[in-house]
């Protein structure tokens, strides 16, 4: 699991338009404080400070094999679940899921699917660069934290879409409170959006959005697009 991992962040990082942003959120997620990856990396932890909030140039590709080595590194030393932990089979959590070749515009992503857009205060304006559909019970009561990062395939910068949602407060909240963001929630034929949910997306900076198409019907226009 580690070669996937590792050349999972690089190409994250790597293909950011925010990769100090990137750097962060994997760190984070790997509950790897600034100061042991900089002394790790023998670096001032001012060095990793002023990557992370974009004050430094964007490092290389050298450089940022060289931050992941690291984090990976860290992790192991650790045994978090995240490096150990056994994969497991998501079969029945991932219903559908694909990678672009090259990033959609957020706005064409919904108007395939005849999404509408709940949160008027986040802008259209990102790419999508794939897509996960998901069953929304089973993920959010069977999906373990060690293979979280495994439904943003090769990039967070992408839509989850969630099918079983009845009021959209618990996705919204799962999302909230993991390092991890998606840059769009969409959700299937829910029953009504709590408000919760919709000020949770705003608070993350996430498309949320939800179609009236079936299941079947998001997934046959995703696989096609």
């Amino acid at each position: 699991m580690t070669g996937a991992l590792r050349e999972k962040i690089a190409s994250e990082i790597t293909l950011s338009n925010t990769p100090g942003k990137t750097i962060r959120k994997w760190r984070e997620e790997l509950e790897i404080s600034q100061h042991d990856l900089s002394q790790h990396l023998n670096l001032s932890p001012s060095v990793i400070s002023d990557y992370e909030s974009g004050r430094r140039k964007s490092p290389g590709t050298k450089t940022v094999k060289k931050i992941v080595d690291a984090l990976l590194e860290l992790d192991k030393t650790r045994k978090s679940n995240l490096y150990f932990a056994e994969p497991s089979d998501l079969s029945d959590i991932i219903l559908s899921m694909k990678e672009f070749p090259v990033g959609r515009p957020a706005a064409e992503f919904l108007k395939e699917i005849k999404g509408v857009n709940l949160c008027k205060d986040v802008p259209l304006e990102r790419n999508i660069h794939g897509y996960t559909v998901l069953d929304s019970l089973k993920t959010i009561t069977t999906l373990r934290s060690s293979d979280y990062w495994r439904i943003y395939g090769w990039s967070t910068e992408r839509a989850l879409v969630f099918s079983g949602v009845k009021y959209g407060r618990s996705p919204m909240v799962a999302v909230r409170a993991h390092p991890l963001k998606p840059a769009m929630v969409v959700y299937i034929q829910p029953e009504k959006i709590d408000k919760l949910a919709v000020k949770l997306a705003e608070l993350e900076n996430v498309c949320l959005a939800k179609t009236a198409l079936s299941e079947k019907e998001v997934v046959s226009k995703l696989e096609a697009f």
